[in-house]
């Protein structure tokens, strides 16, 4: 399956969930992931989306560990598996504040 297969699904069930996955691109910030998904409730996080067993890149890895720095969600979607833990673990997400 490929990658914008995957990420039609991630839409797709958002949607159906009353949310939004925003197609996110941030000019002078490579390797940002590549959805920003807004789920009702005030559940907000970051999909990179990859093929089946596809690896992230070095700085993808970097932008990946800061937003989890800032207590962030953001989690890597390689399967349909992963788009429903992606949302449930997202809808589950409680951060510090």
């Amino acid at each position: 399956m490929l990658e914008k297969e995957l990420e039609k699904k991630l839409v797709a069930k958002v949607k159906k969930l009353g949310g939004k996955a925003f197609k996110f691109v941030s000019p002078g910030n490579a390797g940002v992931p590549d959805r920003l998904v807004i789920l009702p409730g005030n559940k907000i996080g970051f999909a990179e989306m990859k093929r089946p067993g596809g690896k992230t890149k070095k700085l993808q890895d970097k932008q990946i560990n800061f937003i989890k720095s800032l207590k962030c969600f953001v989690m890597v979607v390689d399967s349909e598996e992963k788009i429903d833990r992606f949302i449930e673990r997202l809808q589950e997400y409680e951060t510090d504040i």
